[in-house]
């Protein structure tokens, strides 16, 4: 019987070798002094007993042994032969107590190389085991400027703290991603009971990724995992059932198929207008459609959050244009990713079938519902968010921006002006580079001074009178329990007083009426992405009334009227702010003279204009709650600093 298991073994590593040569490649195992002999070593490091996966085992130390296994650790050598007689012999005792003493074997570039133990890796890959104990010596490489090279070392910093030696990846930055995502760092080590539920959790993930069939797939396990960690979080992970798993594994099977690309943003720049057609007799005499109920969600009372507010007051507008067609609730949730997804499944079984979230922080647990609730129509109001799962929305703020920069040109008495930003995220950039082009527009000698609302203890009005800065571009809206501050919008600080000059504006209204009202006509569809490799996004600007800017009594009417010229430029797409030459803080020709940006372009910024004072800030700066939304929607560069 045991000589049968070896036929069968053979005849596998026999098909192996022939496929191996129509490819032409090695037929055979790798011999680890074949490829140690191209290398500069740095170092080799005795790690011990170890756990290691038999997929990572790659071959053997030494090329004695190569050619009596196919590179798939099957055996070749005759069956009448004293090598078969001696890997039948081991396969009996694994059938009878299981194979327990370790090999030995060399780690290099996170392969295994078996010194000794070639016929114990070889039964235990027939059987399908999963690892094997081995006394492993590491081998480690010099640096190079190498991918591979850096991905290794990336690595080594992984282990040192997890001795975690299971996980690979085939990007970079990767193993710093799968930290952030468990909210750990490197430096401090996981105890032995992290270990074995990290270990537990991803054993759990990868019977049912193989399951389904992620070995013929291109990208590596350890990238699938993170894949799925960066849609449906680690928390809870080791408690989920297979069944459970086997329902959110296949919804993200895209997003496996695509990996490392990520699927492209469909950018949706303006409403789409109704087409026009006769009402039917039958539509007349139908019977009324059934109310749609509409939920809002926000990460913040309204009350105290002005960019909750905003959106507060988009969804009251929405509740009275449309009070006889549809019925509009709002949730407010505080708390971790668990809480927000459990709040936004509220609102679904409550028969909410369209549901805003209205903030980046609530980005990730909106994938992971869209993912669980595919019959809701879910939207998150971020930008530049490449998930296929939702769609997400924001504003080209940056063209009302630009109209308060040429203010601010014109108006302020010295060539410094003041310009205070939210958070160095996507979208905040280009407003700050469109603001900084509308001064130069005016005022070709004017310099831009940044300062961040999210940095703690930063004395920014104190940094502005230093430096007799009088022009200052604040935040846009102020929440209620605000109501009595006067640091906002385009605002002048000269004469000890404060003007307020202009504010930009967020018409919410207007946007979630013209999507409710495309969700009713049967619009929606028309917009649904070309493939299942794009992610729709809807930037829409000025001229579908969702961005305007307010000009005050005190804005001379020469300046105003300027302003409202330019702005009706924009709204026509006659003109575009960042239409011309536009030069970063290095030096880097960002856009030639005459030609436009494009709008992808424009939202993914991670760079700032040349007359611009200042830089993005330092992450142990922020507060904690910039922190949060920094690390899911921070500008390239920016958040792995």
């Amino acid at each position: 019987m045991s000589k049968t298991e070896y036929q069968k073994a053979r005849r596998k590593a026999q098909k192996t070798y022939r496929m191996q040569l129509l490819k032409g490649e090695w037929p055979y195992l790798q011999a680890l002094d074949d490829i140690v002999s191209f290398t500069d070593v740095a170092a080799s490091t005795e790690l011990g007993l170890c756990e290691i996966s038999l997929d990572a085992v790659a071959g053997t130390r030494t090329s004695g042994r190569k050619q009596a296994f196919a590179s798939d650790f099957m055996p070749l050598l005759e069956d009448d032969s004293e090598f078969a007689w001696k890997w039948i012999n081991l396969y009996e005792a694994h059938m009878e107590e299981g194979i327990r003493e370790p090999i030995t074997a060399v780690e290099f570039m996170n392969r295994y190389y078996v010194v000794e133990g070639n016929k114990r890796v070889s039964v235990l890959k027939y059987v399908g085991a999963v690892s094997i104990h081995a006394y492993v010596t590491r081998i480690v490489p010099r640096r190079d400027d190498s991918r591979e090279n850096r991905i290794y070392y990336e690595f080594l910093d992984f282990y040192r703290v997890s001795q975690a030696n299971y996980l690979t990846f085939s990007q970079e930055g990767c193993y710093a991603r799968l930290l952030s995502l468990l909210d750990r760092d490197l430096q401090t080590e996981w105890t032995a009971d992290e270990r074995m539920e990290f270990h537990s959790a991803y054993l759990h993930f990868l019977d049912v990724y193989e399951e389904r069939g992620g070995k013929s797939l291109r990208l590596t396990a350890g990238d699938a995992f993170l894949v799925y960690l960066e849609i449906y979080g680690y928390e809870g992970l080791p408690d989920k059932s297979y069944q459970e798993l086997r329902r959110e594994i296949p919804a993200i099977w895209k997003d496996f198929e695509i990996y490392p690309e990520k699927r492209s943003i469909e950018l949706v720049m303006a409403p789409e207008e109704p087409p026009s057609a006769p009402v039917s007799v039958p539509r007349l005499l139908s019977r009324a459609a059934p109310r749609l109920k509409i939920a809002f969600i926000y990460d913040r009372d309204p009350a105290v959050s002005s960019w909750a507010y905003g959106h507060e007051l988009g969804r009251l507008y929405l509740a009275d244009a449309l009070r006889d067609r549809a019925d509009v609730s709002r949730f407010t949730v505080q708390g971790g990713p668990e809480k927000q997804l459990q709040t936004i499944r509220q609102a679904a079984e409550e028969g909410n079938s369209l549901i805003f979230t209205t903030s980046p922080r609530l980005l990730n647990a909106s994938v992971k519902a869209a993912v669980l609730l595919p019959d809701v129509k879910l939207l998150n109001c971020s930008l530049n968010s490449c998930f296929g799962h939702l769609r997400t929305y924001y504003g080209r703020m940056y063209e009302a921006r630009f109209l308060s920069g040429l203010l601010a040109g014109i108006l302020s008495p010295e060539p410094s002006v003041g310009y205070v930003a939210d958070y160095p995220i996507y979208g905040s950039t280009a407003n700050i580079n469109a603001f900084a082009l509308g001064v130069r527009t005016t005022r070709p000698d004017a310099k831009v001074y940044l300062e961040w609302s999210c940095v703690r203890d930063n004395p920014a009005e104190e940094y502005f009178r230093a430096r007799r800065i009088s022009c200052i571009s604040g935040l846009d809206l102020l929440s209620p329990s605000k109501a009595s501050q006067r640091h906002f919008g385009l605002y002048d600080t000269s004469g000890g007083q404060i003007r307020n000059l202009a504010m930009p504006v967020w018409n919410w209204g207007k946007f979630y009426e013209r999507i409710v009202r495309s969700v009713l006509t049967g619009a929606w569809k028309r917009t649904e992405p070309a493939s299942d490799f794009k992610s729709v996004n809807y930037f829409w600007g000025m001229s579908s009334g969702l961005i305007d800017l307010i000009c005050s009594h005190h804005v001379p009417d020469t300046a105003r009227r300027l302003v409202e010229a330019m702005g009706r430029e924009i709204s026509s797409g006659a003109f575009q702010p960042f239409g011309c030459r536009v030069v970063s803080q290095d030096g880097v020709l960002q856009s030639p003279a005459g030609e436009d940006m494009p709008a992808g372009q424009i939202g993914s910024m991670d760079w700032l204009l040349d007359n611009v004072v200042g830089g993005f800030p330092a992450l142990d700066s922020l507060t904690d709650e910039a922190l949060e939304i920094v690390r899911l929607q921070g500008v390239d560069g920016f958040r792995e600093e």
